[in-house]
């Protein structure tokens, strides 16, 4: 694979990411945080069928034959205060990474200083990395911990049967808080503005 061919579908692969972020309403700030505050579930809707379609397709090709992906060690610190870092961020801005360039593209203009401060917290992380360096590089297990080496069973069956979970979250998600409904209110809201 060339460089170019791979810039070239890596641009694909992101504008049709964008626009399915867009048409699910994932990118609208309202719904981003309507989700932290549990008043709107489109986000972990979208989020879970993501997840899902991606265990499907992962059981797929390992049940197939191909190798392993290479997982990546648990990293306590990194991981922990990592996220919760992202999700107080997320949760202040209406926006996360995956969203920001959706957000500049579809016109929020909120969006161009949530990619600003993203861009500041990453110089500044940068330049304070050394001092934070014991806490972040905390690691547990010390080895590779998966959900198949967990139960014991092949990946495939870990993936199928997480799927199944997923799927039936998904059901019970939109039994009590219909799709429709959600994007309704979403906008009705918009309408107000």
């Amino acid at each position: 694979m060339t460089i170019i061919f791979a810039a070239a579908l890596g641009l694909v692969m992101g504008v049709v990411f964008g626009f399915a972020l867009e048409k699910s309403r994932v990118i609208d700030p309202e719904t981003i945080i309507g989700q932290f505050q549990l008043k709107n579930f489109i986000m972990l809707k979208v989020f879970l069928t993501a997840i899902a379609t991606g265990l499907l397709v992962f059981s797929l090709f390992f049940y197939l034959g191909f190798d392993r992906l290479s997982w990546k060690t648990t990293a306590i610190g990194s991981d922990v205060i990592g996220g919760l870092l992202l999700g107080i961020g997320v949760a202040l801005a209406g926006a996360c990474p995956g969203t920001v360039f959706a957000q500049i593209g579809a016109g929020y203009r909120d969006s161009l200083m949530t990619l600003a401060g993203a861009i500041i917290g990453a110089i500044v992380y940068a330049q304070t990395k050394p001092f934070f360096q014991t806490i972040l590089s905390l690691q547990w297990p010390s080895q590779k911990l998966t959900i198949d080496h967990f139960l014991g069973c092949p990946f495939w069956v870990a993936a199928l049967a997480l799927f199944c979970i997923i799927v039936g979250v998904l059901i019970l998600l939109e039994k009590y808080r219909p799709w429709k409904k959600e994007v309704i209110s979403l906008s009705t809201k918009d309408k107000d503005l």
